[in-house]
C-alpha cells in the first residue's frame, strides 16, 4: 500500500508533532510515523513525567524538613512510592492523548510503525500488518536521542538504569549511584535523596554542572552536600553493571561503589541508526546528522531537527527548529534560532536557569563586562516563603550595557528566566532593563537588583 503526502515526519517528539502540526495548519497534507508512543521521550520518559516526580518531591520535602518554620504541623509525614510513580505515569498518558487529540484536530495522521528512508522522497513503514510506503515532497527526521552509554557501562534494566527505567521504577532503590550531573543526573539525584533513597552522585568534571556557571556549580554542590548528598568529582567511571543483587560502579581511581541500582545519566546519543541515512546519502557529523539553518540535509527534500542534529538536546530547541523549518519549507522568511539566546533549565532544586554567555566564556571571549549577584536571601519575597537559597547572576558588558548572560540558582527561578531570555532577544540594555518597574514583593526584583548591582546603581545590598 502505497500513500502519498506534502509532509512526512518521522518521530512524533517534541520537534516532531509541531512540525506536524504547523505543517498541517499551512494546509498541507501531514503524515507523522511514530514506532511507540506519541510524544516521544519528552512527554512520556522525560520533561513532564519527571516534573511530576519532582514535584511530589518538593512536597514531601516541605513536609517533612520545612513545615515547621510556618508555624505548622503534619505529624508522620509518610509517602506511598506505587502512587509517586503512577500519577507522573498518569500525567504521561494525559500528555500522549493531548497529542493524539491535537494530530485529529488538525488533521495529521498517524502512522504506527518503524520508519526508513527508502530513496526518492519515500518512506518505508514497517508494522505488524505489513509494510506501507508514504511518499512526500518533503521528509522530516526528528527521531530524537536515548541515552549515551560508554563502554563497561551495562545498562541491564533492572539495577543498573537509564532514565526510561528509573522514571516508571516500580520499587524505591534502597541506594543508588547516579553517574553524571547534567539535568538528568541532578534531578534524579534530588528526587531520589528526598523520599529516603541513599544517593551518591559521581561527576567526572571538578564540579557539578560542569556546564553551568562556575558560581552555580559551586551553590548547588552545596545545597546537594548539605542535604546529604555524598558527591564524588573529579573521577571518571571504568564500568557499571549488575552483580547478584547490587549494581557496581567501579572509579578510575580504584574505588568500587555498590548499591542497589545506579543510574546512567551521562548524556544522550541521537537516534541515527537504521532509518535508512546511508542509503539514500544524508550526511552525518560526528553521529549526529548534519543540516544548514533551515533544517536542510544534503539531499534534498529531507530535513532534520531536534536531538537527532546533535546539542543541545533540549524540547524548546526542537520546538523552536520545527517552527523554523516549516516556515521555511513552505517558502515563509522566518529568523534563524538563535542558539547563542537558548535557555536551559534544570529542576531539581534548587532549580538552576540559565541563558547566555558563563562568566569563564565571556572572559575566554575577551570581553569586558562587569557582574551583578544579588541573594535570595537578600529579597523580601524568597524569605517571606521560605525559598531564600540561592542567587541571581547578571553579565553585563561596558560598552554597551547589553546582558550577555544571566545565572540563577534558587527555587522555582526558571519561571524567572524567560525575562532574561526576552531582554537578550530583544537588545534591552542594563539601563532599559531597570527602567522596567519589577512588581513588589516578588521573586522577580532579584532579577532588578542583581542587574543593578552591575552597573553599581544596586540600592538592596
Amino acid at each position: 500500500m502505497s500513500e502519498t503526502y506534502d509532509v512526512v515526519v518521522i518521530g512524533s517528539g517534541p520537534g516532531g508533532y509541531l512540525a506536524a502540526i504547523l505543517a498541517a495548519q499551512r494546509k498541507l497534507k501531514v503524515a507523522c510515523v511514530e514506532k511507540e508512543r506519541l510524544g516521544g521521550v519528552c512527554l512520556n520518559w522525560g520533561c513532564i513525567p519527571s516534573k511530576a516526580l519532582l514535584r511530589a518531591a518538593e512536597q514531601y520535602t516541605f513536609l517533612k524538613e520545612e513545615l515547621g518554620q510556618f508555624g505548622l504541623a503534619a505529624d508522620n509525614p509518610r509517602h506511598d512510592w506505587a502512587r509517586v510513580i503512577g500519577r507522573s505515569r498518569k500525567i504521561a498518558d494525559q500528555s500522549e492523548r493531548g497529542v493524539r487529540f491535537l494530530f485529529k484536530k488538525h488533521g495529521v495522521e498517524v502512522v504506527a510503525g518503524t520508519a526508513r528512508l527508502a530513496g526518492n522522497g519515500t518512506v518505508a513503514v514497517q508494522s505488524s500488518t505489513g509494510e506501507t510506503t508514504l511518499t512526500a515532497r518533503h521528509i522530516l527526521v526528528a527521531t530524537g536521542a536515548r541515552a549515551r552509554l560508554f563502554p563497561g557501562m551495562e545498562a541491564d534494566g533492572e539495577r543498573v538504569l537509564t532514565y526510561r527505567e528509573a522514571i516508571a521504577a516500580p520499587v524505591q532503590p534502597t541506594s543508588i549511584t547516579v553517574l553524571g550531573s547534567g539535568a538528568i543526573g541532578l534531578e534524579f539525584a534530588y528526587f531520589f535523596h528526598s523520599f529516603g533513597t541513599a544517593v551518591t552522585l559521581v561527576e567526572g568534571a571538578d564540579r557539578l554542572c560542569p556546564l553551568e556557571d562556575a558560581d552555580v556549580s559551586a551553590e548547588v554542590l552545596k545545597s546537594f552536600r548539605k542535604a546529604g548528598v555524598n558527591v564524588v568529582l573529579g573521577v571518571q567511571c571504568t564500568s557499571a553493571r549488575k552483580e547478584g543483587e547490587e549494581a557496581v560502579v567501579k572509579l578510575a581511581d580504584g574505588r568500587e561503589l555498590r548499591s542497589s541500582h545506579a543510574l546512567l545519566a551521562v548524556g544522550v546519543a541521537p537516534n541515527i541508526e537504521g532509518i535508512g541515512l546511508e542509503a539514500v546519502g544524508v550526511a552525518t557529523e560526528r553521529g549526529h546528522i548534519k543540516v544548514d539553518k533551515s533544517y536542510r540535509t544534503n539531499v534534498p527534500g529531507i530535513y532534520a531537527i531536534g536531538d537527532v542534529c546533535g546539542p543541545p538536546a533540549l524540547a524548546h530547541t526542537a520546538y523552536a527548529e520545527a517552527h523554523v523549518c516549516v516556515a521555511r519549507l513552505a517558502g515563509e522568511h522566518t529568523p534563524d534560532v538563535d542558539y547563542g539566546n537558548m535557555p536551559a533549565a534544570t529542576y531539581c532544586q534548587p532549580q538552576i536557569a540559565s541563558v547566555g554567555l558563563t562568566e569563564a566564556a565571556a572572559k575566554a571571549a575577551g570581553l569586558a563586562f562587569t557582574v551583578g549577584r544579588f541573594p535570595l536571601s537578600a529579597n523580601g519575597k524568597a524569605r517571606a516563603i521560605g525559598a531564600s537559597e540561592g542567587f541571581v547572576k547578571v553579565l553585563v558588558g561596558q560598552k554597551h550595557g547589553e546582558i550577555l548572560g544571566a545565572h540563577l540558582v534558587g527555587h522555582d527561578v526558571s519561571e524567572l528566566l524567560a525575562n532574561f531570555v526576552m531582554a537578550r532577544g530583544a537588545e534591552v540594555n542594563a539601563e532599559t532593563f531597570l527602567h522596567t518597574v519589577h512588581a513588589h514583593p516578588t521573586v522577580g526584583e532579584a532579577m532588578f537588583e542583581a542587574v543593578a548591582e552591575a552597573v553599581g546603581k544596586g540600592a538592596h545590598l
